[in-house]
């Protein structure tokens, strides 16, 4: 579990980028996209996220 500190931000972002890299983890299970807000916008940093370590981020469904 990686957890961001505003005060150190991106830190724990790019450890979990290494950390996706060394062990070739093919995907990341996020709650919502928001989570990755305060490294910057939700849906660029997915992309970036995804392009850098070819690994996918997986959100859950949620039911109607």
């Amino acid at each position: 579990m990686y957890v961001e500190d505003p005060d150190t931000s991106p830190a724990a972002f790019e450890a979990l980028v290494a950390s996706v890299n060394r062990y070739e983890i093919t995907a990341v299970v996020l709650p919502s996209l928001w989570h990755l807000a305060l490294v910057g916008d939700p849906a660029e940093t997915r992309g970036r996220f995804e392009r850098v370590t070819g690994a996918r981020i997986m959100l859950p469904e949620v039911a109607p």
